[in-house]
């Protein structure tokens, strides 16, 4: 007898992105398709927010708001009341532009006459326009209308949202959504409690599209991928949906937060949402998984997967020994099934290449799998989705491009990689000429010596428009001990043939390493604003750095010269690891001023400003000279 076929599902939750597909569905469900299983995808993070920023959902949280006449209400909300009828008729319209439906609306929006405008508005006094001027032109000129336009859509839509967390639901974010039950969270507790609550209007509308995807589909196997720590409660409300309506689903979560942040899963109570939690590259644990389910295959050779015992009172870990699926077979990801053209193009911020991330549907690719350096010591080196580096040829990389491109219409890429290898996209520029094939496309890489000045030459040719990487600590003693392998030097040499060759850069930055300094952080600034100045990068982000327990860092805290204070005890999400630094820096301070300076620098602003100016507080003065990175450019010429 033949094992009855499984019909496959697979989510993504809230909340990921508005602009493009959170790519790990496309990814499962192309391979699966591929193994001749049944799949299908759906992405109920766009879903849920279409439904609530609808009119419908707009007036039903204006009625939220008048049941509850005696609970007080913010200026926000005041506001959004009194100016309701604009509100309600403004909204369809504008979503549709910012979808791409509607362009000629961005006429109207930008006259500044058409949209209500709450306390996000607000931030563009910051372009100091005198009194009558507009104080967008330096960004917009007196064209770029449709840019424009989706600024100012997306302040009034981040209006809504700040509405929704005030008078509905404290924890809504776009992209955070209830994070801090998640986001090293070592105890369940806090995530349980709130999932025992009642459904307040975001939880019933997630409920409601929830169990209208399962009567769509009719799955025997639910998978939820949930990448980040702010898609882990709107996760387990689905799995708690589906239980409750379908408890013979079997459900299964997986995704980039499972796999750094529970593998030391052990507390059952997550096994009353998913009957299975699988960690890393997903593949091989679901064909696994699959002939489980079909009576295939014994509950002992599942692959990497965490069950609950048969008492329902502990959690066991099965990792029968099989080989990973490779790379080069893991096949062409898939969009069938997703509404690319609903996705939203926003633009919060508008420098050029920060805005990537938000506006725009790109079509999400690898170019490898894992890091091929792998040894940052601040990095979860030691997991999977670092270590077990593969590639794949560049012909097969174009044949998954063009595969892509038909289906979906679309020709712009992300490469997500951890650090795109330089000799892969060498030959994955060679090959996109080779063949004619015209894309648009970015990715991160490390600002290694390989990438010369030809080399960037070829890939801006091949498409290339923007490139992001790790400039971390801007200084040279603290890269080496991260071992980081690049200095300041060489990411000035590298980040300003990139932008010679047209491509936008995009400089990932850190504070607060072990053993950093103030001196440290003051004259980091300073090569960051000279890079600016000199025209190396364009865009960049400070980010405080975390120690995690599977990085060198974690793992080996004497090497740093710092100590770990030992997690708290706790059966769910165990990674971030606090430790103690015995340089005493009261690093949340100054990245406040870290902060500041960025956000000016990308807008142009303050490149002549002493950098100690950024902050509130007394700083040294930088030990580096004024003009080092174009003395170090023009000694390279």
């Amino acid at each position: 007898m033949s094992a009855a076929p499984v019909r496959v599902l697979a989510l993504i939750p809230p909340m990921t992105q508005l602009n493009t597909p959170y790519p790990s569905t496309a990814y499962l469900t192309g391979f699966l398709r591929a193994q001749g299983v049944q799949a299908v995808q759906e992405d109920l993070a766009l879903a849920l927010v279409l439904q609530l920023f609808s009119p419908a959902g707009l007036q039903q949280v204006r009625d939220h708001i008048e049941a509850e006449p005696d609970r007080p209400q913010t200026a926000r909300v005041q506001l959004f009341l009194s100016q309701f009828d604009r509100y309600l008729a403004t909204l369809a319209p504008t979503m549709a532009f910012l979808q791409g439906r509607d362009l000629t609306l961005a006429h109207r929006i930008a006259s500044r006459q058409f949209l209500p405008e709450g306390p996000r508005f607000e931030s563009l006094e910051v372009y100091l326009a005198e009194e009558g001027e507009d104080p967008l032109a330096w960004a917009f000129g007196a064209l770029g209308q449709q840019d424009r336009a989706r600024h100012l859509a997306t302040l009034y839509l981040n209006d809504l949202a700040d509405v929704l967390r005030d008078a509905v639901d404290p924890r809504f974010e776009f992209v955070r959504y209830a994070e801090s039950l998640a986001a090293a969270q070592p105890t369940f507790d806090p995530l349980a409690q709130a999932l025992a609550d009642p459904h307040n209007l975001v939880d019933r509308t997630l409920h409601a599209l929830t169990l209208a995807a399962i009567e769509r589909h009719a799955p025997t196997v639910v998978l939820v991928s949930v990448p980040f720590p702010g898609a882990v409660y709107a996760a387990f409300r689905m799995a708690q949906s589906i239980k409750a309506q379908h408890p013979h689903i079997v459900t299964v979560l997986g995704g980039g937060f499972v796999n750094t942040e529970l593998r030391e899963l052990a507390d059952p109570r997550v096994f009353d949402y998913f009957d299975f939690v699988t960690l890393d590259a997903g593949e091989r644990p679901l064909l696994a998984l699959l002939e489980h389910v079909q009576g295939r295959r014994s509950q002992q050779r599942l692959v990497r997967t965490f069950v609950r015992d048969a008492d329902r009172a502990a959690v066991r870990w099965i990792n029968f020994a099989e080989p990973d699926v490779p790379f080069e077979q893991v096949g062409t990801p898939t969009w069938d099934g997703l509404p690319l053209q609903h996705y939203l193009s926003l633009l919060d911020m508008l420098n050029p290449m920060h805005r990537l991330w938000s506006d725009g549907r790109w079509n999400k690719l690898t170019v490898a799998h894992g890091c091929y350096w792998k040894k940052c010591s601040f990095c979860d080196v030691s997991l999977d989705y670092i270590s077990r580096y593969e590639t794949a040829s560049a012909a097969t990389l174009v044949d998954r491009i063009e595969a892509i491109v038909a289906e979906t219409g679309q020709t712009g890429f992300h490469f997500v990689d951890e650090a795109a290898p330089p000799k892969s996209l060498k030959a994955l520029a060679q090959e996109l000429q080779q063949r004619g094939t015209s894309i648009s496309w970015w990715g991160n890489i490390r600002f290694e010596k390989s990438f010369t000045p030809e080399l960037c030459q070829q890939l801006a040719d091949s498409g290339c428009i923007a490139i992001s990487g790790g400039l971390e600590v801007a200084s040279d003693r603290l890269l080496t001990l991260m071992k980081k392998g690049v200095s300041v030097e060489q990411v000035a040499r590298v980040t300003r043939s990139l932008t010679d060759a047209g491509i936008l850069v995009h400089a990932y930055l850190m504070y607060g390493f072990p053993t950093q300094t103030v001196q440290d952080t003051v004259d980091a600034l300073e090569y960051v604003r000279q890079l600016f100045e000199n025209g190396c990068i364009q865009s960049g982000f400070w980010h405080r750095f975390v120690c995690t327990v599977h990085s060198p860092v974690g793992q080996n805290p004497q090497d740093y010269g710092v100590t770990l204070v030992p997690l708290p005890p706790g059966q769910f999400a165990r990674n971030d690891i606090a430790f103690r630094d015995p340089s005493g820096v009261d690093h949340d301070a100054l990245g406040v001023g870290l902060k500041k300076a960025i956000y000016n620098y990308m807008h142009g602003i303050g490149l002549d400003q002493d950098v100690r100016s950024w902050f509130d507080f007394h700083v040294p003065k930088t030990t580096v000279k004024r003009h080092h990175i174009a003395r170090a450019l023009a000694a390279r010429a």
